[in-house]
């Protein structure tokens, strides 16, 4: 089952969005999630702790999530999952449109097991 966690870069009101249109939806936003506790650390610390609570990454990071995830899979490490976001696609700025994209995405995909799965996520509008 589909169960997101939004990187500190994602505005908590993409959270707030997605559970006023899917209260079933899980979803927490870095800076709310174990009370902000792993804010500023690094991927590896957040992807363990997500990884242990089933809860998939949203992030913008293409720079350092997937050379983590390359050597995890060499480690035979499994991760929550992560699904990664295209500025060019939805820009940061577009909380509606994150919200759509993830609320569209929990329809179509939200009960398969998203262990060490990877999906680049579109427009949802």
């Amino acid at each position: 089952m589909l169960k997101l966690l939004l990187d500190e870069h994602i505005s908590p009101a993409v959270a707030s969005g997605v559970q006023r249109r899917n209260r079933s939806l899980v979803i927490h936003s870095m800076v709310q999630w174990e009370r902000g506790n792993f804010l500023g650390k690094e991927d590896s610390i957040y992807l363990l702790e997500a990884a242990r609570q089933r809860l998939t990454l949203v992030t913008y990071d293409r720079r350092t999530i997937p050379l983590l995830l390359k050597i995890w899979a060499e480690e035979e490490r499994s991760h929550g999952g992560v699904i990664f976001v295209d500025e060019k696609t939805i820009l940061p700025a577009d909380i509606g449109g994150l919200v759509g994209a993830l609320i569209s995405l929990a329809g179509e995909a939200g009960e398969m097991d998203w262990t060490n799965q990877v999906y680049f996520l579109r427009s949802g509008r």
